[in-house]
């Protein structure tokens, strides 16, 4: 079974939520973004500004303690929280506590921007996954949330979180994810997100170049506007950040990841037309999505 190109019809006949002008930001939608760490502080950052470009009303960003006061500065739209942190300056396992409590007032959360340490992020995550079955929160995983994330799949798949989580793999995070060499993930892409979209319950974002979407009933689709500039330090973040904002807003999971494959690399492309194929930084795709956005409401 082939997957389907992602088209002007198809994204006009499938458009993201619309808000009145009377709406307020709650309205458009609550999203926590809980990443960065002492090294990569601009993951949570980027995921987080990402998010906002897409539409959503409020930000919060959950950052290791020694992050936060940097944070809340860069980004003063987002309400910051610090929390305990381990001595390698990475978010401690035991915020999930904290964490825990905030899920359920968001709307989509996102896990993993910016988070080096695979095994704490694998116990922080798991912990969250077994708090949030309460709440209707969508979810978005990606980077290190996406370690050791076959543990989680009874969690993921068995309850009420099956189907409100969205993956954001490349080949090596998707090859980890099966326990497959990623060799035999990039030999046939889509298969392999096929098989994590059907094993975890989750709609699959498999990047690359013509990144697949696979919902967990095993439907495909493709996006083949990506370009060799969006291989760059921070795009993957943005991404993710553009799909958690879409998802607050309203977006059912699988729209708002086709949605915001689709936004990330017609930011790209655009960029790419303006200055060259390689060279423009992944801070920029930000400011191209709500023009992007506004065209396709037209």
């Amino acid at each position: 079974m082939s997957a389907t190109e992602i088209d002007e019809a198809w994204l006009r006949a499938n458009p993201l939520p619309r808000h009145s002008d009377d709406d307020d930001k709650d309205a458009r939608g609550r999203v926590l973004v809980v990443g960065g760490g002492v090294e990569v502080p601009g993951g949570a950052l980027l995921a987080g500004l990402a998010a906002l470009r897409a539409g959503a009303g409020k930000l919060q960003i959950a950052t290791a303690r020694d992050v936060a006061p940097g944070m809340a500065l860069e980004v003063p739209e987002a309400r910051v929280t610090g929390l305990e942190q381990t001595k390698g300056g990475e978010i401690a396992p035991a915020a999930a506590k904290l964490l825990a409590k905030r899920i359920g007032l968001c709307d989509a959360v996102l896990l993993g921007p910016g988070m080096m340490d695979g095994e704490g992020a694998q116990k922080l995550v798991a912990r969250l996954l077994d708090r949030a079955g309460d709440c209707t929160t969508g979810f978005v995983l990606d980077a290190a949330a996406l370690h050791g994330l076959r543990d989680c799949r009874e969690t993921l798949r068995g309850g009420p979180l099956a189907g409100r989580a969205i993956l954001t793999p490349h080949a090596g995070e998707m090859a980890r994810l099966l326990g497959v060499p990623r060799e035999e993930v990039l030999a046939d892409r889509l298969a392999a997100a096929r098989e994590a979209a059907a094993t975890l319950q989750c709609v699959v974002a498999m990047k690359g170049s013509g990144t697949f979407i696979v919902s967990p009933g095993g439907q495909a689709w493709r996006c083949a506007r990506g370009n060799v500039g969006l291989a760059t330090s921070g795009s993957g973040d943005t991404l993710a950040g553009v799909i958690a904002g879409l998802l607050a807003r309203g977006a059912p999971p699988v729209h708002a990841t086709i949605w915001g494959v689709f936004l990330h690399a017609e930011s790209g492309a655009r960029l790419a037309r303006k200055h060259g194929p390689v060279g423009f930084l992944a801070r920029e795709l930000l400011a191209e999505v709500p023009g992007i956005m506004a065209e396709f409401a037209a």
